[in-house]
């Protein structure tokens, strides 16, 4: 799995809502890796893009929220790269639709997502971590 116990930022509901990214995205390669025709991955890749579209959005208000909550300074510039990510999801999902199901695209979609993923819940999400436990508010999510 994907997914590291260090990528935990002790608010509960994110780090669920992180795992199951990580779990949707590990899926998502499983299926593109796979050695079943195109055409038996697209059911699932329509899937995956779906849910990404909507999930991300939510994942991302949620983070948001409480990064508001506690006072993360980093909250606008976090806010614009998580904006910066929705906008490539739904570019990638119109460009997608447009092109007919392209399996290529669907490779390099998949490629950048792992890549932002990993990075950005192991390293950018992390400040939020950081902050939370240097001001006593860790693992408070309510």
């Amino acid at each position: 799995m994907l997914w590291k116990d260090k990528y935990e930022l002790g608010v509960p509901l994110i780090d669920a809502q992180h795992k199951e990214l990580f779990q949707r995205v590990e899926a998502f390669l499983q299926t593109l890796r796979s050695s079943s025709s195109w055409e038996d991955k697209v059911k699932r890749v329509n899937e995956t893009l779906e849910f990404m579209n909507g999930y991300v959005v939510e994942h991302f208000r949620a983070e948001e929220a409480y990064q508001k909550k506690i006072g993360y300074p980093g909250y606008e510039l976090h806010k614009k790269i998580h904006t910066d990510m929705v906008n490539y999801v739904l570019q990638v999902s119109a460009e997608y639709e447009r092109m007919g199901c392209n399996e290529q695209l669907m490779q390099q979609f998949a490629g950048k997502l792992l890549a932002w993923l990993i990075n950005h819940v192991a390293a950018e999400d992390q400040h939020i971590a950081a902050f939370a436990i240097e001001k006593g508010v860790a693992g408070n999510d309510r």
